[in-house]
């Protein structure tokens, strides 16, 4: 019977367990096909963008010179001077280390800010400014707009000397000041930037305008250099008719800067006092060709030699020598490596751009195919919508899934983690079990535990035979060991008796409850005794009708010893009586002579 029971349970479980089963297998193929899936798609596309960004990034620097040579193709240079520039760009990246598309981007502002740049020109107004730019500690853009003002300014010598001589030495002269001077690149331009084509305009040279603006700037900026210089020049014409002195030669000129110190040095000596700075001032028209004055006359002696050695420079080797000493050979490997790509896939660029924009041109039709035929653009998306939310469900199934196997993993962590802690309870208590047995070990094995033990011992010996001492002197009193036994008591009980505040008396046998348990039977004997009366007259009465051998006279008395051992029994026992209260006996047909001699059989006991 019992196993038709087991094989109904196991069925029934078999019933159940199957279909879910089955749901459970198809529910883990379904997640594990989306996740392969997942996995192909995602190591697909990864393979893809991966191989993208690999062509893109080879072929990034071709496609940047590619973009920056369009944007200069944009001003109207020729395709060779493009390639000129392209060549030129590499070279100088190599050689210094520096951006060569930075490089085509600052031909660009050159080209527009220098109109007419025919063959060559253009790529070696580019290359000054990039050497000058890197001797000069300056950017690249800040060069190329000095440049532009100084082609401005000098445009007649640029074009008596040649464009391409003329930047070179403006390019080495630039680079000799800030060696000469406390100047750099950018404050150059700042300076010419400030005094434009003043000083030009009256014919003082380019190196002697470098000269003064440099020595300026040991005490100010450029830029404040630039004003105040462009402050003594506007007044040099009033000031040489308010002194009575000619600062300009025949063809109206101005002389050089040095005769002027030398002819205001004549007149007010080597230094000029309060009130002579006042009378410059009111000539010149400004305190600040008044301050310009007194700085140059502290060393005419030098301002001649620097405008004599700016004077000498010819080309840009001056800028080369200090470009190519703060070269770091880290971006030098760098910019090979740019310029590498940028020369071999710059090769086949053309062929890719063909390429990429037959691709551009076809994503143009198809989107004028969205706009001729709106259905085929909705019907596209919708495709493109489903598709991905298929994957996205697919991705909710998975990640339903693995929320689950986190949970359970969780689950099984928490009971792993509360067996060990049971586990570790288990040992601590072991321990202490172990513990408690080392303890107890440890105190048996004292000996004074023994001795506390024994006197424990004794006194509970001798406690219970003081409080059992009667029952013991009744049952063993006729006895001689127990005649040792007492003595040896009473010796200990004296000796005890000499402790202070121990009195143990063995004579005072009786306890309490005994006390109690006397006067219940004095009481109850006094309530029995009219009754007792009764049955001895009674007893007096038929005594005669009563049986010879039941007769008091023929009855044999016990031993005294058995009544006295009773009697002290009885006495050992009247602990154990309870008091109901007044008992009465009732007699409806009276006491026949048999139940009296009971009656006083129960009395005697």
């Amino acid at each position: 019977m019992n196993m038709d029971k087991l094989l109904m349970q196991v069925a029934l479980i078999d019933q159940v367990t199957k279909p879910l089963q089955g749901i459970t297998k198809q529910m883990q193929t379904t997640a594990e096909a989306g996740r392969q899936g997942m996995t192909n798609m995602a190591s697909g596309g990864a393979g893809l963008v991966a191989t993208g960004l690999a062509i893109q990034n080879a072929l990034m620097p071709a496609i940047e010179m590619d973009r920056k040579v369009g944007e200069v193709k944009s001003l109207g240079v020729t395709d060779e001077a493009l390639k000129q520039l392209q060549a030129t760009a590499l070279d100088f990246s190599v050689e210094y280390g520096k951006s060569a598309t930075d490089f085509v981007n600052a031909s660009y502002d050159i080209q527009s800010a220098i109109a007419g740049l025919d063959g060559n020109e253009l790529s070696q107004f580019t290359k000054a400014s990039g050497v000058l730019a890197a001797a000069t500690k300056a950017d690249t853009s800040t060069i190329t707009n000095y440049m532009g003002t100084m082609y401005g300014i000098f445009k007649n010598q640029a074009t008596e000397m040649g464009k391409g001589e003329w930047v070179e030495q403006v390019s080495g002269m630039t680079a000799s000041a800030v060696q000469m001077f406390k100047t750099t690149g950018n404050e150059m331009s700042s300076a010419f930037t400030s005094i434009g084509a003043e000083a030009t305009s009256v014919g003082v040279g380019m190196n002697e305008q470098m000269a003064i603006l440099g020595t300026l700037q040991a005490t100010m900026s450029g830029s404040e250099a630039g004003t105040k210089y462009r402050s003594f020049l506007g007044g040099v014409a009033k000031a040489q008719s308010e002194l009575g002195m000619s600062f300009t030669d025949a063809q109206g000129q101005l002389l050089p800067m040095v005769n002027i110190l030398e002819q205001l040095k004549g007149r007010y000596g080597d230094t000029i006092d309060v009130a002579e700075s006042a009378e410059l001032a009111k000539a010149f028209g400004t305190k600040e060709a008044t301050g310009m004055i007194k700085l140059l006359m502290a060393d005419t002696d030098g301002l001649a030699q620097s405008i004599e050695s700016l004077g000498q420079v010819q080309g840009m080797s001056k800028a080369e020598e200090m470009a190519s000493a703060m070269t770091d050979q880290w971006e030098r490997l760098q910019a090979s490596w740019f310029a590498v790509r940028a020369a071999v896939f710059g090769a086949i660029l053309p062929s890719i751009n063909a390429v990429v924009g037959s691709m551009a041109d076809g994503m143009l039709v198809i989107t004028g195919w969205t706009q001729e035929f709106p259905m085929l653009g909705e019907i596209l998306g919708y495709v493109a919508i489903a598709g991905i939310s298929l994957g996205g469900v697919v991705a909710a199934l998975s990640l339903a899934m693995g929320i689950g196997q986190m949970m359970s993993a969780g689950w099984a962590l928490t009971m792993g983690t509360l067996n060990g802690v049971f586990k570790m309870l288990r040992i601590s208590t072991l321990a202490m079990t172990a513990a408690t047995w080392l303890f107890n070990a440890a105190l048996w094995a004292n000996p004074m535990t023994w001795i506390v033990a024994g006197i424990g011992l004794l006194i509970a010996g001798v406690a219970a035979a003081i409080y059992w001492w009667d029952d013991l002197k009744a049952s063993f009193a006729d006895t001689n060991w127990f005649n040792v036994i007492a003595w040896a008591v009473e010796g200990l009980v004296d000796l005890l008796n000499m402790i202070p505040g121990v009195d143990i008396d063995l004579n005072a046998s009786d306890t309490p409850e005994m006390n109690v348990t006397k006067q219940a039977e004095t009481a109850k004997q006094g309530e029995f005794a009219p009754l007792e009366n009764t049955f001895a007259k009674v007893a007096n009465e038929e005594l005669t009708q009563v049986s010879p051998y039941k007769q008091p006279q023929n009855m044999t008395a016990p031993p005294k010893a058995m009544i006295q051992n009773l009697t002290t029994n009885n006495k050992a026992q009247a602990n154990n009586v309870r008091q109901y209260g007044d008992i009465y006996i009732t007699a409806p047909n009276g006491i026949t002579p048999d139940q009296l001699a009971e009656w006083d059989e129960l009395n005697v006991g």
